[in-house]
């Protein structure tokens, strides 16, 4: 008996021993912890997606659906491709819905539509990777008191600026682009009457910047940051994405020419969308001792990819203290998960907050 007491002891010792050196050598987080904001966070960057069941429009090419991309993105929806064939596509809003309202911290998203390829004016089926059609997303959203519209409007279309316009009868708060994946090329001057559309409008500009690895096929030359001098200089409120996070242009890294843009434009914002994912590690550190992104940074999750095996806190075990990790570990909710880790490496209060401020009512 006294010998496996000993060996208990032994064994407390040295996993007090490992948890001991594990907290001096976690470097702790970029900037100091503070509070969440009271009122609730709105998440202003959610994806949903749909095979074209139930009427509802949404359109996935033939090499997506073959693409393994294909049955992660409903695994990580809470659906199968039997159920939406059941119930039709806009029982993924409803399940986004449902897993938001027992959240936490997070109590309103916006849902973004996506359009996609545009030739002579009209959608391009067969350019077209994914499509999520306004119409689906307003009449959507209007079921579902935590969730907001946010439109998608490729700019080449014959009629963008009516479906503008139409946007922001039926509630939208921002347009959404992926200039890689929906062909649009930021920088274009024969695109300066829809930017003045959209200051007209009030709509900020919600576009990819970097790299892109959620789609099979994307030209990623046109999420350049350096593209958007064009809406900027129009007076358009641009957030970019992600930060730029991931890749490079000109052999300059992506995060770094936003950067400099950011300096150069007032009207110029971006967002810590997707950056607890694996594949991301490091650039929360950037968004957050970088001065250019103070006060001007949003929350996002990127939704439905923070609802993965992407994102956890484990991830960060030199960075948090294993009691930290622990402790985010037991939220079951993916958005109280990543807000907790992002808050843990010293996201401000304002950053959590200024969803709710900036978007339009």
């Amino acid at each position: 008996m006294s010998k496996l007491l000993d060996k208990r002891r032994k064994c407390m010792l040295t996993a007090g021993a490992l948890a001991t050196l594990v907290c001096t050598l976690s470097c702790g987080s970029y900037r100091p912890v503070e509070p969440l904001p009271e009122e609730g966070i709105v998440d202003m960057h959610c994806h949903v997606n749909g095979i074209g069941a139930g009427g509802s429009g949404c359109f996935i090419s033939d090499e997506f659906r073959k693409n393994w991309r294909f049955a992660f993105y409903l695994r990580s929806f809470g659906v199968s491709e039997q159920e939406l064939l059941e119930k039709g596509d806009g029982l993924v809003v409803e399940r986004l819905s449902q897993l938001l309202a027992e959240s936490k911290f997070v109590k309103k998203a916006v849902v973004l539509a996506m359009d996609g390829v545009v030739s002579d004016g009209l959608l391009d089926t067969h350019r077209t990777q994914v499509y999520v059609p306004n119409k689906f997303v307003a009449e959507a959203v209007k079921k579902h008191s935590n969730l907001l519209f946010g439109a998608s409007v490729n700019p080449y279309r014959k009629d963008a600026i009516a479906r503008l316009v139409w946007a922001k009868k039926k509630g939208a708060v921002l347009v959404k682009w992926i200039p890689s994946i929906m062909n649009i090329d930021p920088n274009d001057l024969n695109l300066i009457p829809f930017y003045d559309k959209l200051v007209e409008l009030k709509l900020p500009l919600l576009t990819h910047t970097g790299k892109d690895q959620s789609i099979p096929t994307a030209n990623d030359e046109l999420c350049d940051p350096e593209k958007l001098r064009l809406p900027l200089s129009r007076g358009v409120k641009v957030i970019a994405a992600h930060i730029a996070s991931t890749g490079s242009y000109q052999g300059e890294c992506s995060t770094d020419r936003l950067v400099r843009m950011m300096r150069e434009h007032p009207n110029l914002y971006s967002d810590i969308s997707s950056l607890t994912q694996l594949n991301k590690l490091g650039y929360m550190k950037e968004a957050l001792i970088k001065p250019e992104f103070s006060g001007r940074l949003f929350y996002g999750s990127d939704f439905p990819l923070v609802n993965t095996i992407l994102v956890s806190p484990w991830y960060y075990f030199f960075r948090l203290t294993p009691w930290q990790i622990i402790s985010i570990s037991s939220f079951k909710n993916p958005w109280d998960v990543d807000v907790k880790i992002k808050q843990a490496l010293g996201t401000p209060t304002d950053v959590f907050a200024r969803s709710r401020e900036f978007l339009p009512r």
